[in-house]
């Protein structure tokens, strides 16, 4: 199994899609890594990540919002394509297992999730085990 793992900000806002008769949450995230080159000189180097995150909770989805800063964990998918004009391109598509939300937009906007405290996880299987959850979640 391979676990992709990517900490970064939305494009633009998800939208939630219906594929046959299955919700899916449709959005991308940007990690941008900074470091030197040979000349000393500060850069960023951008990825940008196509994330599908099929589930019934699609709840999440009015927080996904452009600039919001999330953590998304899910399984990789590169695809390669032939551009129109012949050259060779790739895509990093990640099928989202969870997503976490861990903060406000970029530009210093409201909190994505005002009623909720940030770095809430959603999980497609969380919802089918609240009671046994909630009985591991006993501190004693």
């Amino acid at each position: 199994m391979i676990k992709l793992q990517v900490i970064g900000n939305l494009g633009k806002d998800a939208q939630v899609n219906n594929v046959n008769g299955k919700s899916v949450i449709n959005f991308n995230v940007a990690h941008t890594e900074r470091f030197k080159d040979a000349q000393g000189n500060q850069k960023d180097r951008t990825t940008w990540v196509d994330c599908s995150y099929w589930t019934d909770r699609t709840a999440v989805a009015p927080y996904l919002k452009k600039g919001t800063q999330v953590y998304v964990e899910g399984t990789p998918d590169v695809r390669t394509y032939t551009t129109a004009d012949g050259r060779n391109g790739a895509s990093l598509t990640l099928r989202i297992a969870s997503v976490q939300l861990l903060g406000g937009r970029a530009n210093g906007g409201d909190s994505p999730a005002p009623d909720q405290s940030a770095g809430a996880t959603y999980t497609p299987n969380a919802a089918a085990n609240d009671d046994a959850s909630m009985a591991d979640d006993l501190p004693f």
